[in-house]
């Protein structure tokens, strides 16, 4: 059902980017069904960044099991190891030896942090936090997203930072007197960006609060214990100080829902389909996919689940069964949006062939991802020739039950999810399509057309 092959090249041109690494082409062919069992969904990135940050800085040894073999989760590791923190790996379970809130000792001046901006972002947070002076870096797609949104709170506590023009990496740290706690209303819906100021907190003199008014993953709060308010209006108050204790963490991983989405989708699109995916983690501020795609009409259940809030980082559990199922149009809602942000591409795939005209609008975030991801997802509907009309904060569609996708050579923009998405549109087209720059799918499943083959097989 699906061919592979790399061509070399020493330039490859991706969004206004140039990359410099293999450039493999996947070609796939149409999908009769998909059956099978997943037992081995990579494991929960956003979970696997934070508990290998959050063991570093807490005194003692932390034991991971199921860790992440994706590149971007990687990077974490490899800039932890830049900071002087030893890291014991055993196939998918590593130990780290943290040194405590004091003992980060860059022994490299620059810290690669790849293409993941989860690195870059939560560990600005640590290195403002611990007074350490290094430089963050990343490949060309990291180097091109926007900093200012952590930079612009580090600063406010006190963080010394250089950066580059339009506030981009490297970001080079220096040496400063110390941080002060601040109260800080995120402008956006943002992870990463409460995950840093909360991180820099637990350096800084006095109580550090960031308010939340649309709630984003809570992975951080979770694992830390953080305090939290809850305000009249709705809005979320999230604690952070020198008090807060950082113990070690002993956990397993649950698997990626950002991962089961490529298959919730396919799974609902492809006649006489069911998958199982297992233990998949079911954060209920991770799993608004679900809840958009049963709105849609899909035939999603959960099964085994396991939600123990005395477990190691508090992270929920189930199986997931889908079988296939006829959608109907949907319109995200605001509040869904940071909850289903990684997710909005493949369900971009699933409204097209839904009943009725579906609306994505407030995304805007989208466009500060690993590429562009609005337009990458009209420029993906269009050539797949569906009707798609694109806004600056998201785009519509209008679906159509019998909706065949066109064959088209779909370009990945050096982007995963896209890369991903791409792949489940052409499993529903006519004949064969393809996909230039596949092997991005490694950012976060590398294992992705080997489930594929699994699955048609």
């Amino acid at each position: 059902m699906l061919k592979g092959h790399s061509l070399k090249s020493d330039k490859l041109h991706f969004s206004d980017q140039t990359y410099s690494h293999n450039f493999m082409i996947k070609t796939i062919e149409p999908v009769r069904s998909l059956n099978g069992v997943i037992t081995d969904l990579p494991a929960d990135k956003s979970i696997a960044h934070r508990a290998a940050l959050f063991a570093a800085i807490a005194k003692g040894d932390s034991t991971i099991k199921n860790y992440s073999n994706a590149a971007d989760p990687q990077s974490t590791l490899e800039c932890l190891k830049g900071l002087g923190v030893d890291i014991t790996m055993k196939g998918s379970t590593i130990v780290i030896h943290g040194r405590g809130r004091k003992g980060l000792r860059p022994v490299h001046e620059k810290l690669d942090c790849g293409n993941s901006g989860t690195t870059m972002r939560l560990l600005s947070g640590i290195l403002s936090g611990s007074n350490q002076q290094v430089c963050l870096t990343g490949d060309a797609s990291l180097s091109s997203r926007p900093m200012a949104r952590v930079l612009n709170p580090l600063r406010e506590m006190g963080a010394l930072c250089e950066s580059t023009e339009g506030e981009r990496a490297p970001l080079c740290f220096k040496n400063h007197g110390g941080l002060e706690a601040i109260t800080y209303e995120l402008p956006m819906a943002s992870a990463q960006v409460k995950s840093c100021v909360l991180l820099a907190g637990l350096f800084a003199r006095g109580e550090t609060r960031v308010v939340e008014n649309l709630p984003s993953r809570d992975h951080t709060e979770r694992m830390l214990g953080l305090e939290i308010d809850f305000n009249a209006d709705g809005t979320r108050v999230i604690k952070s100080s020198r008090s807060v204790e950082l113990r070690p963490i002993n956990m397993s991983i649950p698997g990626d829902i950002s991962g089961a989405a490529f298959w919730m989708v396919a799974g609902s699109l492809v006649p006489d389909s069911r998958i199982e995916l297992k233990q998949v983690g079911i954060n209920p501020t991770r799993s608004a996919v679900m809840s958009i795609l049963k709105r849609m009409g899909a035939d999603i259940r959960i099964a085994n689940t396991v939600d123990d809030a005395s477990l190691q980082g508090g992270e929920p559990t189930a199986d997931i069964i889908i079988k296939s199922n006829n959608l109907k149009a949907v319109e995200l809602l605001p509040a869904e949006i940071p909850n289903a942000i990684d997710e909005i591409p493949v369900l971009a795939v699933a409204m097209c062939m839904a009943k009725g005209t579906s609306k994505v609008r407030g995304a805007s975030e989208l466009r500060a991802k690993e590429t562009d991801r609005i337009s990458a997802v009209v420029e993906m509907l269009t050539k797949a020739g569906a009707d798609v009309t694109e806004y600056e904060d998201g785009f519509e569609v209008k679906g159509n039950p019998d909706f065949v996708p066109k064959p088209a050579v779909y370009a990945s923009h050096h982007d995963h999810r896209i890369a991903m998405a791409s792949a489940v549109m052409a499993m529903c087209a006519s004949d064969s399509s393809s996909i230039e720059g596949a092997d991005c799918v490694a950012v976060s499943y590398p294992s992705f057309f080997e489930h594929l083959a699994k699955l048609t097989s």
